[in-house]
């Protein structure tokens, strides 16, 4: 059969195997010309890796790639930059300490001409295609001061820089608030209306349903069928990907708020830059209740996640775990105080990922029996919980001894909440639970969550997913510029209250 001629990108019986997983297995994929084509599909379904095998990231064991009815086969990403192709990564692929410009000119050919000519040049490039498609980036500006959706714009603009008519965006949105998922969306249905064709990984259906013209899903790396998004429902594409019914909304029972667990004290505490990130926070989560914490991302919650966990110095104010103090006790006194974590940023701060699955379950705990016994460590103890928790929590991994780093994001999740959780906290400060996770795995951490408040585990939520603090909080605080703006019941929020509070405006508070 001859390619066709009127795709911008035709993908054959891609097979593609790792150590112990078919992570593609004879995938077909299409995408037209002008279109907004999104890829869907669980964690570990096999989309990332498909769109590597695009980009050149990884040759496949089997299978053809035809680019503009062309048989191709990159070597590497910069064989497919040059034919037009462009990929932002779900991790930003950025140096910090560079500015916007530096970034994008990274690994391109040395300039011929003399380099303050090239700087200008790029400069005046830059923003004419920030302007063109209503990017908002200064070439000049240092990376390390720009806000998460900002980096995202700056990914996207080294793309288009290089000319990319072919746009791959594995979890776009997965790490942006809600306006900055409104506005990438906007710019991308600007392009595509320009011509670029776009491949769209989420595993946000509401998004995918606005944004796409056409949906591919993948379950367990096989293909499971192409649709348009205009025949298709949230609770149908959830079905597709998982293989049975989702429940897509939280059903809870009223709160039994007992004795304060968690006490914050008019809490200031600087950011990065030395300034003051919370001023003056107070609040307190009783136990059997979930109080979660709203706002735009950068207003101070990634703060208040530190200092609660013992990460970041506190310059004024108290904090009190189960009746003991711990402003300035270190990390290890507020596991013995009672509290467990789950950070916002698994990679960085809670998953080491060269080391095992086991090891990273284990490792705060390792000098416990029966890991430990009289100074020895007892490693078939440390495999056998390991494997315990790994079956009871569904993470999917190949072994217990594999490394963390190869977990999909949705399993990377379960096994930090897996071993939060079996430390039976009397405190649980989740922060971003499920933060570019897919439906599955959200369903899964949110019924664990409810556990934990049944059981009487007083729960501080952190998320910038406003429809999660709503279906989960009894109650919602609402922060703004590193204070507290409102504390409303959550079964009488008013969404449009929420909001403007999330802008800063005050407009009523119960407890």
């Amino acid at each position: 059969m001859s390619p066709n001629p009127n795709l911008v990108v035709e993908m054959r019986g891609i097979v593609k195997r790792f150590p112990g997983v078919l992570a593609n297995d004879g995938v077909d994929f299409e995408l037209r010309p002008g279109e907004i084509h999104a890829l869907l599909g669980e964690n570990g379904a096999g989309k990332t890796t498909l769109m590597n095998i695009l980009y050149g990231l990884y040759a496949p064991e089997a299978g053809e790639v035809y680019l503009r009815g062309r048989q191709v086969a990159f070597a590497s990403p910069r064989e497919a930059i040059a034919q037009g192709l462009g990929m932002v990564h779900q991790h930003f692929m950025l140096v910090n300490s560079l500015t916007v410009a530096d970034n994008i000119i990274l690994g391109q050919p040395s300039p011929r001409e003399p380099l303050l000519e090239k700087t200008a040049a790029v400069h005046q490039r830059l923003r004419a295609l920030s302007e063109r498609y209503g990017l908002s980036i200064h070439p000049e500006a240092e990376v390390w001061k720009l806000s998460v959706g900002e980096e995202q714009r700056v990914e996207i603009l080294k793309a288009l820089y290089r000319g990319a008519e072919v746009l791959i965006l594995d979890e776009p949105t997965a790490v942006l608030t809600p306006p900055e998922a409104e506005e990438l969306i906007r710019i991308l249905q600007q392009m595509a209306a320009e011509g670029k064709s776009i491949i769209f990984i989420s595993h946000k259906l509401d998004e995918v349903l606005a944004v796409s013209q056409r949906i591919t899903v993948l379950r367990d790396g096989r293909l499971v069928a192409t649709v348009s998004a205009a025949d298709v429902d949230k609770r149908t594409l959830a079905r597709m990907m998982v293989g049975r019914e989702v429940l897509l909304k939280v059903t809870k029972g009223p709160a039994q708020p007992a004795e304060p667990r968690l006490q914050v004290e008019a809490v200031w505490a600087d950011n990065d830059r030395g300034l003051p990130a919370l001023r003056g926070v107070s609040l307190e989560v009783r136990a059997g209740e979930i109080l979660g914490v709203a706002g735009v991302d950068g207003n101070g919650q990634s703060e208040l996640e530190q200092v609660i966990a013992g990460l970041r110095p506190v310059t004024q104010g108290q904090i009190t775990i189960c009746g003991q103090e711990t402003t300035h006790r270190p990390v290890q006194e507020t596991h013995r105080a009672g509290l467990a974590h789950i950070p916002s940023d698994r990679y960085r701060m809670g998953l080491l990922p060269d080391f095992s699955v086991a090891e990273n379950l284990f490792l705060q705990r390792i000098n416990e029996a029966p890991f430990t016994v009289r100074g020895w460590l007892n490693w078939r103890a440390v495999r056998q919980a390991a494997e315990q928790l790994v079956s009871a929590f569904d993470v999917r991994t190949a072994s217990v001894d594999s490394r963390a780093g190869v977990l999909s994001g949705g399993n990377a999740q379960k096994l930090i909440v897996a071993r939060e959780l079996s430390r039976q906290p009397r405190v649980l400060l989740a922060a971003q639970p499920t933060r570019g996770v897919d439906v599955s795995a959200i369903e899964y951490i949110h019924h664990r969550l409810l556990e934990q408040r049944e059981a009487g585990v007083a729960i501080l939520l952190i998320s910038t997913e406003l429809e999660e603090i709503l279906a989960l909080s009894d109650r919602i605080a609402v922060m703004y510029e590193g204070q507290i703006v409102g504390l409303v019941d959550a079964a009488t929020a008013d969404v449009h209250d929420l909001g403007l509070m999330m802008a800063g405006t005050k407009v009523g508070t119960s407890s």
